[in-house]
């Protein structure tokens, strides 16, 4: 005989299923795509459920914030360029579907480098092997010399090195996002973090120059945030601290300075669960109003089918 009690549960008090509250039924549930379909179809095929719907969701948000003529700030790490999703992004310019792009140091490395010599990402393993790693000569000597001459101007980082790729004769430049930005006035807004890119361990680097124009940019970005509130999108995609931090800093200012920068939508796209694009853009930012999404997966097919998924429903929208 046992020395414990067990509970009698013939008192247990049950409910029906109907009255109950549940989350998943079959209408939620997944779609056979059939071939010969349209994309609406495969869009409309997937589940209503968890991430699915949070993709349509935020789809519908981002394709509204375009169509009310909202702000849209991107914040894109330098993966998406060595990817090959340039093109994408300088579409997306050319739309006016965005209206500023923040980068880190290695976006204008990535994007200088294509525009210039149609070549980028250099093997690290190899190379730091002999010391040569990060010592392209012709990469630092276009980026640095072009923050150098305009220490002396008003021009911002992103906008030196735009101006400088669009009046160059790069032959592969129309791959540039930098400079198509430029050509299109969508400001671009380089955040640099000083030892972090190859640019800075050479002789060439000036550091009052870089920090100054990085600064500027960051004012350029804070304006840009004053009309972010009521309806506009912030984009984080593969950018796991610096672009978090860097825009938790300029929201913190316009919302200081008394803008409503409130009752806005926020979406991570990222491989893995990160902390502070998680916390910095989806949860802190979103949290007395507004909706913070996380996206997780490969870029290079995530980004893909979240602006096909946009343009179709943009077309839609427009009778098309």
């Amino acid at each position: 005989m046992s020395k414990y009690k067990q509970i009698n549960l013939e008192k247990i008090k049950t409910v029906s299923i109907h009255e109950r509250k549940s989350k998943v039924q079959t209408g939620d549930f997944a779609k056979i795509f059939q071939p010969g379909k349209n994309f609406s179809d495969f869009i409309e095929s997937l589940p209503d459920i968890l991430v699915a719907k949070d993709f349509k969701d935020f789809s519908i948000a981002f394709a509204d914030a375009i169509k009310a003529g909202k702000t849209i700030s991107l914040m894109m790490g330098a993966h998406l360029i060595k990817v090959g999703l340039g093109p994408l992004i300088v579409d997306m310019i050319k739309r006016k579907m965005i209206s500023s792009i923040s980068m880190n140091g290695a976006g204008v490395i990535h994007d200088s480098e294509l525009a210039l010599w149609g070549v980028t990402s250099e093997d690290v393993a190899v190379n730091l092997q002999n010391g040569s790693f990060g010592m392209s000569k012709e990469t630092a000597e276009f980026i640095n010399s072009t923050l150098k001459e305009n220490l002396s101007t008003d021009l911002g980082y992103g906008e030196s090195v735009g101006k400088k790729i669009f009046y160059s004769d790069a032959p592969f430049k129309d791959f540039s996002i930098l400079s198509n930005a430029f050509e299109n006035s969508i400001p671009v807004t380089i955040h640099a973090g000083i030892g972090t890119d190859i640019i800075y361990q050479h002789p060439n680097m000036d550091g009052g120059a870089a920090g100054e124009l990085s600064y500027r940019d960051f004012k350029i970005l804070c304006e840009v945030l004053k009309n972010i509130g009521n309806g506009g999108i912030v984009l984080n995609i593969g950018s796991a601290v610096i672009l978090p931090e860097v825009f938790l800093k300029a929201l913190t200012v316009v919302r200081n300075l008394g803008y409503d920068a409130f009752n806005f939508t926020t979406a991570t796209f990222d491989m893995f669960q990160q902390y502070r694009s998680r916390v910095n853009v989806v949860e802190r930012p979103t949290a007395s109003n507004g909706k913070g999404y996380y996206f997780i997966g490969h870029h290079e097919i995530m980004i893909p089918l979240l602006l096909a998924s946009v343009h179709n429903l943009l077309e839609d929208k427009n009778g098309k």
